[in-house]
This record gives C-alpha cells, sequence and structure tokens, in this order.
C-alpha cells in the first residue's frame, strides 16, 4: 500500500447513492468537458464517476485540507486520470480560484457542469448563495448545475426521517438545515439558472438539475 492511501477516507452513504446519481447524470450531462465538483468530501464520488464518465475530465474541491488529501488518495489508488488534483474553494468567495488567469487549460475543456453533492444542507445558507453565484459566472449557456440531498418542497418536509436529520442538524449547528427547494430555485433563478427536472432518490433525498439559461 502506498502512504498516500492513508488519506483516504470513506462516507457510508456514498456506495448506497452513487449508481442512483450516475443514472441522473447521464441523462443531463452535456456530451463532454469538465465537470467541477464542489464539496468532493472524500472523493470516492469522484473516482467513481470519472471512472465510468471517460469523456469528461473531473475537477474535485473542497475547503478542507483532510479531505484534499483523501481525493488525491482515492484518485491514486483507483488510477484514474482523467480526475485533476483537488482544488482548494470556498463557495461563498466572491471570485473562485477556477476563474483566475491561472486555469487557462480550462479554455481546451470548459467547465460544461457543475455537481454538488450533500452541501448546502450541512453548510449555512451563504454556502448555497455562493454556489449559485459562482455557477451563474462560470457556466455558459446549456451548462447544467446539478445538486444532490434531502429537500423540503413547499415547505414541509418529505419525510419524517428528513424531519429528524434537519432537527440534528440544526441543533449540530443553527445555521444548517434541510433547505426549501423554492427557496433554492429561486436564488438558481436569480442567477439564470432554470430549474429543468426534479428527480426522486433513495432515501427520501433528490436530484435537482438546474441549466443556465443564455
Amino acid at each position: 500500500m502506498k502512504p498516500s492511501e492513508d488519506a483516504r477516507k470513506y462516507a457510508p452513504a456514498t456506495e448506497r447513492n452513487r449508481e442512483p446519481i450516475l443514472e441522473v447524470l447521464l441523462q443531463v450531462l452535456p456530451k463532454s468537458g469538465t465537470i467541477l465538483e464542489i464539496a468532493s468530501g472524500t472523493g470516492e464520488h469522484a473516482v467513481f464517476f470519472a471512472s465510468r464518465l471517460k469523456d469528461y475530465l473531473w475537477l474535485p474541491t473542497d475547503i478542507n485540507p483532510q479531505s484534499r488529501a483523501s481525493i488525491i488518495s482515492w484518485t491514486e489508488h483507483n488510477v484514474c486520470d482523467n480526475v485533476y488534483a483537488p482544488l482548494e474553494l470556498d463557495v461563498r468567495e466572491p471570485v473562485w480560484g477556477v476563474e483566475n488567469s491561472g486555469f487557462d487549460w480550462l479554455n481546451l475543456k470548459p467547465i460544461v457542469a457543475i455537481v454538488n453533492i450533500n452541501m448546502i444542507h450541512i453548510s449555512p445558507w451563504s454556502a448555497c448563495l455562493g454556489l449559485m453565484a459562482g455557477a451563474g459566472r462560470i457556466l455558459k449557456a446549456g451548462g447544467i448545475l446539478y445538486l444532490y440531498g434531502p429537500f423540503k418542497q413547499g415547505g414541509e418536509h418529505t419525510a419524517a426521517s428528513n424531519a429528524a436529520f434537519d432537527k440534528y442538524l440544526r441543533t449540530e449547528n443553527p445555521e444548517w438545515g434541510v433547505r426549501n427547494l423554492d427557496d433554492v430555485v429561486a436564488v438558481a433563478s436569480a442567477q439564470n439558472l432554470i430549474l429543468q427536472q426534479i428527480y426522486q432518490m433513495p432515501a427520501n433525498n433528490l436530484s435537482v438539475v438546474f441549466q443556465r439559461s443564455t
């Protein structure tokens, strides 16, 4: 075992949701380009999706240095040649690093989609605002923003388990919590990101797909 593999972290939910998420991504992603993953966490999703989406380059990011180390270790372990080294990225920043001139290589394979799994409920609302603002700046017309996680619909929880999860999150941090999908859609719309489709997913989660308008 390589020493770097010691940095690999595991998220139990990944094995449960990765196949259903992949099914949706195969339906909604543009034909090719770079996929920017926000809050990649352990990196397990990155290597799973990238190994099955060979027409794309996968650019993982995370604000946590331990998570970035895990992503590198998973990438080395799975020998994924279409996964970039992870970047440090805080969605609340007014300009993301990938928008800077040092990333000219993205001109060859531009970012055509942004994927964000299980973040906006385990972060302040400002993170959702920052995610939408960044997606609005970066994505060109036709670009896709994909979200996965639990949401309220019509202001109501969709399952008792989600209500309990929401209570737990708010106990951990009052700024966290399951978001009302209507609020998320409204923030997205303000950034020219138009709701395209909602998919029912395992464990009372949703896949929510937005497309950047002209």
